[in-house]
């Protein structure tokens, strides 16, 4: 029994070292070459026998026609490509990990350029060069603009351009040795976000063959691009989530409510019970909304929630909320802690040291898009302190909250949503906010309006819920004060 398990491991291992069709066609060649042998022998040999020559004629050709039939048998040539292509997808995934940027699209760039018979590949953004390898690479430096006309074209289209010519390709120099190209846009969410370019020497080099690698390797890197920024935007999600919980049990917003409702607990004591039911809301609902959406006026309702409990503590000698409102907005979709940062901010950073602070939010509908603005007359800042502070390496104080709403919005509403923020110093600060395409009136959504009213049901009877275990720990805080 173990002589046959070690014959049939020894079979396994041949059959995996060497695979069928090779032994075959090894065997194949060497029946050829001996048929060969065998008529060079024959035809100079004194006594020639015509029908030896005959048949060993016939084996040659047979055998060269087998050994010919092997190597170009279909399924080995379409294994054989089904392998490089495996191979450059996970290669290119493996570049891809962080995103499309210059490093990787550099060396996916290295990757491809063998894989066809361009004699450069380029890849770049809508505005310029991310990575390029071949010929002229001195002139297409990473980095730099976009030099072709058909590039931008491809890019505003969103369709492959295939070009036989120098001057279909639209370079500003006339001596080039690129004179044709397949340029293939990437696209995310159906917005284009770059381009794939394979230049040749020659048109008689495009082939059919030529555009499906062009087509499929631009597929391949779209649907990556995809998947990196569905990562992106789950990280997002992510630490939006923790900034949430660290919201929730904020020692000193916490401790600094729950001070100012047992003050007034003595002093005004329905401002009191008023405050510490918004309070036992605003903690609940902020528990809860982690849905990729919320109404538009609950966000507004949290944030008024949140001011409240600011003014009480301030006073309102110190800081003013004031809120227009002049659409419906019952059933616009939002993501959740989208507008709130951005008021929480202004009160951090944007207050006085003397007098009163004034923050103003308002939403109106222009056209399709709904408009958020975030308004404050506080201290301003820097016009060089207002251009940083939405940029990658922005990763502290203001710069987290602004950025962070930014890049949710691009992940929720595509590159169209945007976020302008205009400030001076001693004047004030501004952020637009806009929402493309979510302008939608309550007749248009009944069922907004029953989701808007099951929430608002469920906020009442949350009131209850929290509010007791409140109205015990501010006893027993009352007397200490």
């Amino acid at each position: 029994m173990a002589e046959i398990l070690k014959n049939y491991r020894d079979a396994e291992y041949a059959q995996k070292r060497f695979p069928r069709s090779f032994t075959l066609e090894m065997l194949t060649f060497t029946v050829s070459a001996l048929a060969a042998l065998a008529m060079i022998w024959m035809l100079f040999s004194p006594q020639v026998s015509i029908p030896a020559v005959v048949i060993a004629g016939v084996v040659f050709t047979l055998s060269i026609v087998i050994v010919i039939r092997l190597v170009m048998d279909p399924d080995s040539v379409r294994a054989h490509q089904s392998e490089e292509v495996l191979v450059v997808a996970s290669c290119m995934l493996g570049y891809m990990k962080d995103g499309m940027n210059q490093q990787a699209a550099q060396q996916i760039c290295n990757l491809l350029l063998p894989s066809t018979s361009a004699i450069a590949v380029s890849i770049t953004d809508c505005e310029k060069v991310l990575g390029y390898t071949g010929v002229e690479a001195f002139e297409n430096p990473v980095g730099g603009p976009i030099r072709t006309s058909a590039t931008y074209d491809a890019i505003e289209e969103g369709e492959t351009y295939v070009l036989y010519t120098a001057e279909e390709i639209g370079f500003p120099d006339t001596k080039t040795q690129v004179n044709a190209a397949i340029i293939v846009p990437l696209k995310v969410g159906g917005a284009v976000d770059g381009t794939l370019k394979f230049y040749y020497r020659s048109g008689k080099k495009i082939t059919e063959t030529q555009k499906s690698i062009a087509e499929g390797f631009g597929l391949m890197l779209s649907s990556q691009m995809a998947a990196a920024e569905y990562e992106e935007q789950r990280k997002l999600a992510t630490a939006m989530e923790l900034k949430m919980l660290q919201s929730q049990i904020n020692p000193h917003f916490l401790f600094n409510t729950i001070n100012t409702i047992a003050s007034l607990i003595r002093t005004n004591p329905a401002k009191a019970r008023v405050l510490l039911r918004d309070f036992a809301v605003f903690y609940r609902s902020t528990l809860e909304d982690s849905s990729d959406r919320i109404l538009l006026e609950r966000e507004l309702q949290q944030t008024q929630r949140y001011f409240s409990f600011e003014v009480a503590r301030f006073g309102e000698d110190r800081l003013e909320l004031k809120v227009n409102q002049t659409d419906d907005f019952s059933s616009m979709m939002v993501p959740p802690f989208i507008v709130q940062p951005i008021a929480e901010n202004a009160v951090k950073h944007a207050m006085p040291s003397e007098g009163k602070l004034t923050v103003s939010i308002s939403a109106q509908i222009d056209g399709d898009d709904v408009i958020v603005v975030v308004e404050d007359d506080g201290v301003g800042m820097s016009q060089e302190a207002c251009e940083s502070i939405m940029h990658p390496e922005s990763s502290t104080g203001l710069g987290i909250a602004v950025k962070n709403v930014h890049d949710r919005m691009k992940g929720f509403f595509g590159p169209d949503a945007s976020m302008q923020v205009d400030s001076q110093l001693g004047e004030g600060t501004r952020v637009t906010l806009r929402f493309p395409g979510c302008a939608q009136r309550a007749s248009q959504s009944q069922g907004a309006e029953d989701a808007l009213e099951a929430m608002v049901q469920k906020d009442r009877a949350g009131e209850d819920v929290l509010r007791r275990p409140l109205e015990l720990a501010l006893e027993d805080i009352a007397p200490a004060l």
